[in-house]
């Protein structure tokens, strides 16, 4: 095997490479024998058409199908022997035979860039400080049963706020009704600021059986254009007045989440625990962040067009999965949407590698059996849990991954200045989710309703 090879691009390789023919040669007559055996063309005797015949109508058929799986065999083996490591499957093109000894094609493709870590010291990842107080407790509990509540119809009440009211409405703009402005036995929460300002503030008072007319204003950054900064008015009949009810702190209660004793105690104690593993993960999280913008921001890395490419059909995909579901095109998505994220990705995949490479890094036990007591705990029983992903290969392998990953940013933040910055629990959280935070800004409602 002989090998040559150009740099066309910085990270883009023309590999060309000579092989003796004499194994193409014979691998090209036998499948030309085997179809004369099998053929069966008109005016011939199967099994008798001429192998001049059989060369004429399949021989170049033949020749490329046989090209195609030298040059899929041969093309990995020539990389290794050159110490070349492809970002990416090669484009394989067989050059025309000038010279029948040799069987010459040639492999163009992306290379992994050499990657070198560059000095974090300058970077600084401020990690929160918070603990979970018995009045964060007292307030997750109120949130837990306000999520559980019941409303209750009751009759002759005047609706408050909290209330659930029952209305039927129509929305005109002017004397026409408008599309989308309309609704039956539609059930809205007072106060909740589910609808545009000022319609739930003029239910407040109603009673089941009375209308009302109510005119309000859509705010000017309302998601349907004809809408926007429109005066209306709703024609609205309540139907039912519901009051909320909470759930009572009793054994009923507790025993939804897991709680078998009975025992306010026990259920203040489960809801800590839930609440720590999920503080726990809130500043792990926040701090990744902040070391993966110190990684990506001091780096410069030549990246494979080849992974990028990938990295946005991964995005385009994801996205059309998560909006349009299966009947959605992902290619519909212009590619230029994903394409800084996917540059991002990219170049910390290749930093991160790096490190994992560089310091032999492989999953610490200890670590794995961590998160994945972490992922059983909220289950009510969490060692089948645990179980059947001792048993599952695939999602070991993923859980063994992540474990890596928080082995790389541990090494790196030792690398940079850290300083504790003290938080409450509910600050700790919202940091947290602020800053993982989507840049997806397309929240407008989709019709003319009165829903904000």
């Amino acid at each position: 095997m002989q090998v040559t090879i150009e740099t066309t691009e910085a990270l883009e390789r023309k590999m060309t490479v000579q092989l003796p023919a004499e194994d193409f040669q014979q691998e090209v007559q036998k499948r030309l024998q085997d179809t004369a055996r099998r053929a069966r063309l008109p005016g011939f005797r199967p099994g008798r058409v001429p192998l001049k015949e059989i060369q004429r109508r399949f021989g170049p058929g033949v020749r490329q199908e046989v090209a195609g799986e030298l040059m899929q065999r041969t093309v990995f083996q020539a990389m290794a022997e050159q110490s070349l490591r492809p970002a990416g499957q090669p484009s394989l093109e067989w050059v025309s035979e000038k010279d029948d000894s040799q069987f010459t094609y040639a492999a163009t493709f992306e290379v992994f860039p050499e990657v070198a870590l560059g000095d974090l010291s300058g970077a600084t990842v401020e990690s929160p400080e918070a603990e979970v107080t018995e009045a964060d407790i007292d307030t997750m509990i109120e949130r837990l049963q306000e999520q559980r509540k019941a409303f209750v119809v009751e009759e002759g009440r005047a609706a408050e706020n909290g209330d659930e009211v029952t209305v039927d409405f129509t929305g005109y703009l002017g004397e026409e009704a408008f599309e989308g402005g309309a609704a039956e036995d539609a059930k809205i929460v007072l106060g909740s600021g589910r609808m545009i300002p000022g319609f739930e503030e003029g239910l407040v008072g109603l009673k089941a059986g009375e209308e009302k007319r109510l005119e309000v204003t859509f705010p000017e950054d309302y998601g349907n254009e004809a809408l926007k900064g429109q005066a209306a008015v709703f024609e609205i009949k309540a139907k039912a007045i519901a009051k909320a009810e909470m759930p009572e702190l009793d054994e009923a209660f507790f025993t939804q989440f897991g709680v078998e004793d009975g025992e306010l105690s026990s259920f203040r104690a489960e809801v800590k625990s839930n609440m720590e593993r999920e503080l726990r993960n809130a500043v792990r999280t926040r701090v990744k962040n902040q070391v993966m913008d110190a990684l990506a921001d001091t780096h410069e890395v030549d990246l494979p067009k080849a992974m990028v490419h990938e990295e946005i059909h991964r995005m385009q995909h994801d996205m059309a999965r998560q909006f349009g579901g299966q009947g959605m095109d992902p290619h519909q998505l212009p590619g230029e949407l994903f394409r800084s994220q996917a540059e991002r990705r990219v170049k910390l995949g290749l930093l991160m590698s790096h490190v994992v490479d560089e310091q032999a890094m492989t999953a610490d036990d200890a670590r794995v059996e961590a998160m994945l007591d972490d992922i059983a705990a909220p289950y009510d029983e969490p060692e089948q849990v645990k179980s059947w992903y001792h048993g599952n290969d695939e999602q070991m392998s993923q859980l063994r991954n992540a474990a890596i990953e928080e082995q790389v940013i541990d090494w790196l933040l030792e690398k940079m200045t850290v300083s504790t910055v003290a938080m409450s629990y509910e600050d700790a959280l919202a940091a947290a989710q602020q800053q993982g935070k989507g840049s997806d800004d397309d929240d407008a409602a989709e019709d003319g309703s009165a829903e904000s």
